[in-house]
């Protein structure tokens, strides 16, 4: 009878740890190439990202003799920090780190992983797929093949696999095309929320039937759903984001990115509104992302990428944990 694996021995094989230190110095070695500054920034910080959807981790800091200290919050993604410097003139830069998100694992989901996050000053969305698109081309060269990507937009992308019109549709009308599509048990769970009910529909089908062969990039997302994008100019439903696509699997979310404090507070309250609602913690707005953005943030876009999912692509595992070291049941 073949002996277990010792608890202490890593969760992925070796060839996986070599695939990963590949896959960053191809990063690196992309950005560098195209003069994009490699930057680091905190990741324990006084203000977490306000989205009801992401739980961010807790901690406190205490300076020593100190028997009450400081809140700090574990990043869900640099986001906020990055922005600081590009108001700061850095110029196009990205970051390799590690991010934090609460009740988040599975299959596909690690509460510590590893993201890619670059923003590129005088970019749009246009710009933005062009260079992810070259990038994934990069990282998967002799790894597999992959045809040119294709650009979806989302409202049409909805209505073709629901036939419903994503930002004019009830719920009632929601509800009818689950029941249709054997998710009767999502009517209980969505009821009047258009954003789960987006999200539901889109997860369960038409997420599925994305990437098979090639990226898909599905972009101008309806402005209901949450995002720090900046609005489509003459189309006040929609705002600039995209999602990338490969398997079936969503590797990233871009934005050309909000660079009006007003309305980025506005979106803050908002967030926080709906946490209140839902008995969820209140972390503290980013004041410091508000006053850079009240500063100036120069016109760009940027995204973030999941490093640990685009292993599973390269390397060919069934879970992200196939792709770490030590995953959380083992760290």
């Amino acid at each position: 009878m073949p002996r277990s694996k010792p608890d202490w021995q890593p969760a992925c094989p070796l060839s996986a740890l070599r695939a990963r230190a590949e896959m960053l110095a191809n990063i690196r070695r992309f950005f560098s190439d195209r003069g994009v500054l490699e930057v680091e920034t905190p990741l324990l910080c006084h203000a977490a990202g306000t989205d009801p959807n992401l739980q961010p981790f807790t901690s406190e800091f205490r300076l020593p003799g100190q028997s009450q200290g400081t809140p700090l919050y574990l990043q869900t993604s640099p986001e906020f920090a990055m922005k600081r410097l590009l108001a700061a003139s850095a110029g196009s830069i990205y970051q390799v780190c590690k991010a934090f998100r609460n009740e988040e694992a599975g299959r596909f989901h690690n509460p510590e992983f590893t993201l890619l996050e670059w923003y590129r000053v005088g970019f749009g969305l246009d710009d933005l797929m062009d260079e992810t698109d070259a990038l994934l081309a990069c990282l998967f060269a002799g790894v597999r093949e992959s045809r040119p990507a294709e650009r979806l937009a989302y409202r049409a992308l909805f209505h073709r696999h629901t036939g419903l019109d994503p930002v004019s549709a009830t719920p009632q009308a929601f509800a009818a095309c689950a029941r249709q599509r054997g998710l009767a048990e999502a009517e209980a769970l969505c009821g009047e929320d258009r954003n789960l009910w987006l999200d539901l529909l889109f997860s369960h089908l038409i997420q599925p039937g994305l990437g098979l062969g090639r990226p898909s990039f599905v972009h101008d997302y309806p402005a209901c759903l949450p995002s720090l994008a900046r609005a489509k100019p003459g189309e006040i439903d929609v705002v600039e984001r995209v999602e990338v696509f490969m398997d079936g699997l969503e590797l990233g979310n871009g934005y050309h990115e909000l660079a009006d404090a007003a309305e980025q507070e506005r979106r803050f309250e908002h967030d926080l509104s709906i946490r209140r609602s839902m008995g969820l913690p209140l972390p503290p707005k980013d004041a410091r992302l508000l006053a850079a953005l009240d500063f100036g943030l120069p016109d760009c876009a940027g995204i973030a990428l999941g490093v640990d999912r685009l292993l599973m692509l390269a390397t060919g595992a069934s879970a992200i944990a196939q792709t770490l070291a030590f995953p959380v049941d083992k760290a």
